[in-house]
């Protein structure tokens, strides 16, 4: 059953972790994820983004496809389905209706009167569904299924107005870029501080790939609940993949293809893992 983010983000805000939220683009990596996640009695939060919810062939495959692995795979840890910047209200609900158990409004591109509409109204649809809700204030820089947008910094004044849409999460942006960095990360870290302080709910860091992980626990640290992970995962399967293909040019086989990169995808999740949330993942042992 898949249950929406409110409870497991609370509790890692609470407690000073932060919940891995891993893009999923098939069925490959949704069952490496979930197998390795169960594998260390974590929750987890999968991100569809619209690009992978079009590759994939709607919102109601994707969840088919995640519930009925979570039954043949005998999961039991709590997995949430999420719509990772959805960019209309009108793609919410159909995500909604398909079955998700969350979704995230980026409305960051409009002005913040027409962000707070557009993130209210998926909010009143979302809620009364179980549903939970993230948003996203100011611009995070980078490439994101080929849409490009520069930095532009989260301010707490913006931060606290968003917030009385009655959203479960908040996404401000504060220097992080999605997919790769070119030069050196610069996260505001006092304003995240600041931000954490002034809201109760759950701050969400997103382009999480290439930040030192240093940087990425003094985030923690400073209030940050939920890491977005795409670009990572995808960078570590492609150079397994590659090395595999280069070793054996006769295998032609597409499922030990994309399979010889499940063993770097894992081991990548669990290092990742183990940045996010040291102390649960040590006393699950």
């Amino acid at each position: 059953m898949l249950v929406n983010f409110n409870e497991m983000l609370q509790e890692a805000k609470k407690n000073k972790y932060a919940i891995p939220h891993f893009n999923i683009n098939n069925l490959e990596w949704t069952k490496y994820i979930l197998e390795e996640m169960q594998e260390l009695n974590l929750p987890v939060i999968l991100g569809v983004s619209e690009g992978a919810k079009k590759y994939m062939g709607g919102f109601y495959t994707v969840r088919l496809l995640v519930e009925g692995l979570i039954k043949d795979l005998n999961i039991t840890i709590p997995v949430c389905l999420h719509l990772d910047h959805g960019s209309s209200f009108e793609s919410c609900k159909e995500a909604i209706d398909a079955g998700f158990s969350s979704v995230m409004i980026d409305a960051s591109k409009y002005d913040l009167e027409t962000n707070k509409k557009i993130t209210s109204q998926v909010v009143n649809y979302a809620h009364p569904k179980g549903v939970s809700v993230e948003a996203e204030v100011g611009h995070v820089g980078g490439t994101e299924d080929n849409v490009y947008g520069d930095i532009f910094r989260a301010t707490l004044e913006d931060c606290l107005e968003i917030s009385k849409t009655n959203i479960d999460a908040l996404a401000p942006a504060l220097g992080s870029v999605h997919g790769l960095y070119k030069g050196k990360p610069n996260l505001d870290f006092e304003r995240m501080k600041e931000i954490n302080e002034a809201l109760p709910i759950p701050l969400v860091l997103h382009g999480g790939t290439g930040i030192p992980y240093d940087m990425i626990k003094k985030a923690i640290s400073c209030g940050i609940s939920k890491i977005n992970i795409n670009t990572e995962l995808q960078v570590t399967w492609h150079n397994a993949v590659v090395k595999f293909i280069k070793e054996n040019e006769t295998v032609y086989d597409p499922r030990k293809v994309i399979s010889s990169g499940e063993k770097a995808m894992k081991e990548k999740i669990k290092e990742l893992v183990t940045v996010f949330n040291p102390k649960l993942l040590s006393s699950k042992k």
